[in-house]
Protein backbone atom coordinates (compact mmCIF):
# COMPACT_ATOMS: atom_id res chain seq x y z
CA UNK A 1 0.00 0.00 0.00
CA UNK A 2 0.61 3.73 -0.74
CA UNK A 3 2.20 5.65 2.03
CA UNK A 4 0.37 9.35 2.88
CA UNK A 5 3.82 10.95 1.72
CA UNK A 6 4.05 8.42 -1.19
CA UNK A 7 0.43 9.55 -2.23
CA UNK A 8 0.96 13.17 -1.59
CA UNK A 9 4.21 12.69 -3.93
CA UNK A 10 1.89 11.18 -7.00
CA UNK A 11 -0.60 13.60 -6.40
CA UNK A 12 1.75 16.23 -6.84
CA UNK A 13 2.92 14.69 -9.85
CA UNK A 14 -0.67 14.01 -11.88
CA UNK A 15 -0.97 18.14 -10.65
CA UNK A 16 2.24 19.13 -12.34
CA UNK A 17 1.57 17.06 -15.81
CA UNK A 18 -2.05 18.33 -15.98
CA UNK A 19 -0.64 21.82 -15.46
CA UNK A 20 1.51 21.15 -18.41
CA UNK A 21 -1.32 20.10 -20.33
CA UNK A 22 -2.82 23.21 -20.12
CA UNK A 23 0.18 25.12 -21.67
CA UNK A 24 1.04 22.98 -24.46
CA UNK A 25 -0.66 24.67 -27.42
CA UNK A 26 -1.40 21.86 -30.23
CA UNK A 27 -4.20 22.83 -32.45
CA UNK A 28 -6.45 19.99 -34.75
CA UNK A 29 -9.43 21.30 -36.36
CA UNK A 30 -11.56 19.71 -39.15
CA UNK A 31 -14.17 21.38 -41.03
CA UNK A 32 -16.52 20.22 -44.18
CA UNK A 33 -16.70 23.14 -46.70
CA UNK A 34 -18.76 23.75 -49.84
CA UNK A 35 -17.06 25.55 -52.17
CA UNK A 36 -19.29 27.28 -54.64
CA UNK A 37 -18.99 27.12 -58.84
CA UNK A 38 -16.72 29.94 -59.92
CA UNK A 39 -15.81 31.03 -56.82
CA UNK A 40 -12.94 30.01 -53.66
CA UNK A 41 -12.84 29.49 -49.83
CA UNK A 42 -10.02 30.43 -47.83
CA UNK A 43 -9.26 30.03 -44.10
CA UNK A 44 -6.18 31.50 -41.35
CA UNK A 45 -4.72 29.95 -39.09
CA UNK A 46 -2.18 31.71 -36.62
CA UNK A 47 1.26 29.96 -36.46
CA UNK A 48 4.51 30.78 -34.55
CA UNK A 49 7.97 30.39 -36.29
CA UNK A 50 8.90 26.72 -35.93
CA UNK A 51 5.70 25.10 -35.73
CA UNK A 52 4.94 22.95 -38.27
CA UNK A 53 1.23 22.49 -39.95
CA UNK A 54 -0.26 19.06 -41.23
CA UNK A 55 -2.94 19.66 -43.98
CA UNK A 56 -5.41 17.02 -45.41
CA UNK A 57 -7.72 17.28 -47.82
CA UNK A 58 -10.54 15.74 -49.63
CA UNK A 59 -13.09 16.20 -52.30
CA UNK A 60 -16.23 14.10 -50.69
CA UNK A 61 -18.78 15.65 -53.37
CA UNK A 62 -18.45 17.21 -56.60
CA UNK A 63 -22.09 17.56 -57.65
CA UNK A 64 -22.47 16.47 -61.46
CA UNK A 65 -18.38 16.79 -61.95
CA UNK A 66 -15.26 16.00 -61.23
CA UNK A 67 -14.01 15.07 -57.66
CA UNK A 68 -11.36 17.72 -58.05
CA UNK A 69 -10.32 21.08 -56.68
CA UNK A 70 -7.07 23.64 -56.39
CA UNK A 71 -5.79 24.10 -53.03
CA UNK A 72 -2.82 26.13 -52.04
CA UNK A 73 -1.15 27.41 -48.77
CA UNK A 74 0.27 31.26 -48.52
CA UNK A 75 2.55 32.52 -45.43
CA UNK A 76 1.75 36.19 -44.23
CA UNK A 77 3.31 37.99 -46.94
CA UNK A 78 0.90 36.70 -49.68
CA UNK A 79 3.77 33.92 -51.01
CA UNK A 80 2.53 30.37 -52.14
CA UNK A 81 4.13 27.68 -50.49
CA UNK A 82 2.62 24.76 -50.96
CA UNK A 83 -0.17 24.25 -54.21
CA UNK A 84 -2.20 21.52 -55.80
CA UNK A 85 -4.16 21.87 -59.02
CA UNK A 86 -7.03 19.63 -59.82
CA UNK A 87 -6.46 17.26 -57.21
CA UNK A 88 -9.24 14.96 -55.18
CA UNK A 89 -7.24 14.91 -51.61
CA UNK A 90 -3.98 16.09 -50.89
CA UNK A 91 -1.64 15.79 -47.31
CA UNK A 92 0.99 18.39 -46.72
CA UNK A 93 3.28 18.68 -44.13
CA UNK A 94 5.49 22.36 -43.51
CA UNK A 95 7.36 23.71 -41.08
CA UNK A 96 6.64 27.36 -40.63
CA UNK A 97 9.57 29.78 -40.67
CA UNK A 98 8.30 32.77 -39.85
CA UNK A 99 5.05 34.11 -37.33
CA UNK A 100 1.88 34.86 -38.56
CA UNK A 101 -1.54 34.20 -40.29
CA UNK A 102 -1.04 31.76 -42.71
CA UNK A 103 -3.73 31.22 -45.45
CA UNK A 104 -5.58 28.06 -46.38
CA UNK A 105 -7.36 28.43 -49.65
CA UNK A 106 -9.71 25.69 -51.73
CA UNK A 107 -10.32 26.79 -55.33
CA UNK A 108 -12.97 26.43 -57.40
CA UNK A 109 -12.85 29.08 -59.68
CA UNK A 110 -12.20 26.40 -62.69
CA UNK A 111 -15.47 25.02 -62.29
CA UNK A 112 -19.12 27.07 -63.79
CA UNK A 113 -21.54 24.87 -62.87
CA UNK A 114 -20.31 22.03 -59.60
CA UNK A 115 -19.83 22.94 -56.56
CA UNK A 116 -17.34 20.98 -54.56
CA UNK A 117 -17.76 19.63 -50.80
CA UNK A 118 -14.33 19.49 -49.43
CA UNK A 119 -13.36 17.86 -45.63
CA UNK A 120 -10.13 18.93 -44.81
CA UNK A 121 -8.18 18.61 -41.34
CA UNK A 122 -5.53 21.26 -39.49
CA UNK A 123 -2.80 20.57 -36.75
CA UNK A 124 -0.46 22.35 -35.89
CA UNK A 125 1.84 21.28 -33.23
CA UNK A 126 5.48 22.16 -31.85
CA UNK A 127 6.63 19.15 -31.40
CA UNK A 128 10.25 18.60 -33.00
CA UNK A 129 11.17 15.31 -31.98
CA UNK A 130 11.08 12.24 -34.20
CA UNK A 131 8.30 9.66 -34.18
CA UNK A 132 10.24 6.65 -32.68
CA UNK A 133 8.78 4.10 -30.00
CA UNK A 134 6.89 6.24 -27.19
CA UNK A 135 9.07 3.65 -25.14
CA UNK A 136 12.39 3.73 -25.65
CA UNK A 137 13.20 5.54 -22.97
CA UNK A 138 12.10 2.61 -20.76
CA UNK A 139 8.73 2.71 -19.47
CA UNK A 140 8.00 -0.61 -20.79
CA UNK A 141 10.56 -2.45 -18.57
CA UNK A 142 9.29 -3.61 -15.17
CA UNK A 143 9.97 -0.59 -12.27
CA UNK A 144 9.06 -0.64 -8.75
CA UNK A 145 6.90 2.17 -7.18
CA UNK A 146 9.59 3.71 -5.85
CA UNK A 147 11.59 4.08 -8.71
CA UNK A 148 8.40 5.86 -10.72
CA UNK A 149 8.41 8.42 -7.60
CA UNK A 150 11.80 8.93 -8.52
CA UNK A 151 11.46 9.77 -11.88
CA UNK A 152 11.70 13.34 -13.15
CA UNK A 153 8.11 15.51 -13.26
CA UNK A 154 9.92 16.53 -16.93
CA UNK A 155 10.48 12.99 -18.22
CA UNK A 156 6.82 12.07 -16.98
CA UNK A 157 5.53 15.15 -19.22
CA UNK A 158 7.62 14.71 -22.23
CA UNK A 159 6.17 11.29 -22.50
CA UNK A 160 2.45 11.92 -21.70
CA UNK A 161 3.42 14.97 -24.17
CA UNK A 162 4.23 12.44 -26.77
CA UNK A 163 1.29 10.08 -25.86
CA UNK A 164 -1.36 12.83 -26.18
CA UNK A 165 0.44 13.98 -29.79
CA UNK A 166 0.27 10.53 -31.06
CA UNK A 167 -3.66 9.96 -30.13
CA UNK A 168 -4.32 13.08 -31.18
CA UNK A 169 -2.93 12.11 -34.75
CA UNK A 170 -4.90 8.72 -34.43
CA UNK A 171 -8.09 10.88 -34.19
CA UNK A 172 -7.03 12.92 -37.48
CA UNK A 173 -5.83 9.84 -39.54
CA UNK A 174 -9.68 8.03 -38.53
CA UNK A 175 -11.34 11.06 -39.58
CA UNK A 176 -9.50 11.21 -42.12
CA UNK A 177 -10.87 8.11 -43.58
CA UNK A 178 -14.12 8.24 -42.61
CA UNK A 179 -13.76 11.10 -45.21
CA UNK A 180 -12.91 8.73 -47.43
CA UNK A 181 -15.86 6.61 -47.02
CA UNK A 182 -18.25 9.33 -46.91
CA UNK A 183 -16.74 10.50 -50.58
CA UNK A 184 -16.94 6.77 -51.64
CA UNK A 185 -20.32 6.75 -50.67
CA UNK A 186 -21.39 9.94 -52.45
CA UNK A 187 -19.71 8.46 -55.39
CA UNK A 188 -21.88 5.43 -55.05
CA UNK A 189 -25.18 7.30 -54.25
CA UNK A 190 -24.32 9.02 -57.92
CA UNK A 191 -23.99 6.79 -59.75
CA UNK A 192 -26.92 4.89 -58.54
CA UNK A 193 -28.81 7.93 -59.00
CA UNK A 194 -27.98 8.13 -62.60
CA UNK A 195 -28.24 4.95 -63.51
CA UNK A 196 -31.46 4.90 -61.76
CA UNK A 197 -32.45 7.65 -64.04
CA UNK A 198 -31.24 6.63 -67.09
CA UNK A 199 -33.58 3.30 -66.65
CA UNK A 200 -36.29 4.94 -66.24
CA UNK A 201 -35.93 7.58 -69.28
CA UNK A 202 -34.90 4.30 -71.51
CA UNK A 203 -38.18 2.43 -70.03
CA UNK A 204 -40.40 5.57 -70.50
CA UNK A 205 -39.29 5.65 -74.32
CA UNK A 206 -39.79 1.45 -74.84
CA UNK A 207 -43.51 2.09 -73.75
CA UNK A 208 -44.66 4.86 -75.81
CA UNK A 209 -42.31 3.48 -78.63
CA UNK A 210 -44.61 -0.22 -78.29
CA UNK A 211 -47.85 1.45 -77.98
CA UNK A 212 -47.67 3.61 -80.74
CA UNK A 213 -46.35 0.38 -82.82
CA UNK A 214 -49.62 -1.75 -81.54
CA UNK A 215 -51.73 1.21 -82.24
CA UNK A 216 -50.13 1.85 -85.63
CA UNK A 217 -50.24 -2.28 -86.45
CA UNK A 218 -54.27 -2.18 -85.11
CA UNK A 219 -55.05 0.83 -87.35
CA UNK A 220 -53.70 -1.26 -90.41
CA UNK A 221 -57.06 -3.61 -90.00
CA UNK A 222 -59.55 -1.53 -88.81
CA UNK A 223 -61.33 0.37 -90.84
CA UNK A 224 -63.27 2.72 -88.63
CA UNK A 225 -59.87 3.52 -87.21
CA UNK A 226 -58.68 7.24 -88.12
CA UNK A 227 -55.21 6.07 -88.71
CA UNK A 228 -56.87 3.70 -90.80
CA UNK A 229 -58.06 5.94 -93.36
CA UNK A 230 -54.83 7.80 -93.22
CA UNK A 231 -53.00 5.32 -94.43
CA UNK A 232 -55.27 4.48 -97.09
CA UNK A 233 -55.63 8.16 -98.53
CA UNK A 234 -51.39 7.84 -98.10
CA UNK A 235 -51.30 4.36 -100.20
CA UNK A 236 -53.30 6.38 -102.89
CA UNK A 237 -51.86 9.18 -103.05
CA UNK A 238 -48.37 7.43 -103.63
CA UNK A 239 -49.79 4.89 -106.01
CA UNK A 240 -48.66 5.13 -109.74
CA UNK A 241 -51.03 6.37 -111.99
CA UNK A 242 -51.70 3.70 -114.87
Amino acid sequence: TLTMASQRRLFLVILAILANFSQCREIDREMTVEVKAGSEECFYENVKSGETIDVEYQVIDGGQGELDINFHIANPVGTILVQDFRKADGSHRTTMSEPGDYRLCFDNTFSSYNSKTVFFGVMIDNDEEDDDDLWDDGLDQGVTADEIYEMKIEDIKDAMDRIRGHLSKSRFMQDQLRAFEARDRNVAENNFARVGNWSMINLTVMCITGLVQVILLRSLFDEKSRFHKIWKKVSSTSRPYS
